[in-house]
């Protein structure tokens, strides 16, 4: 059973639910109780070496996929 990540604009809580695949498109209700969370897009970090020799992230914006998701844009990190 695969791990996905939700948004809940209630309250801004990003929440990770372990949940059937077959259940995978229904909305989820957030720890604190609010039901119609939205499922986002799962990231991961990357860094690359900047010119100077220090590492740098790569992209940036928001955690859920660079606004095209549930939080329109807003890290809440």
């Amino acid at each position: 059973m695969p791990v996905y990540e939700y948004y809940c604009r209630s309250c801004a809580t990003k929440f990770e639910k372990l949940q059937p695949m077959r259940a995978a498109e229904e909305p989820a209700v957030c720890p604190e109780g609010h039901g119609g969370a939205s499922r986002t897009l799962s990231t991961f970090a990357t860094l690359t070496r900047g010119a100077n020799g220090a590492t740098e992230p790569v992209g940036g914006g928001c955690g859920c996929g660079g606004g095209g998701c549930a939080c329109g844009g807003v890290s809440r990190n």
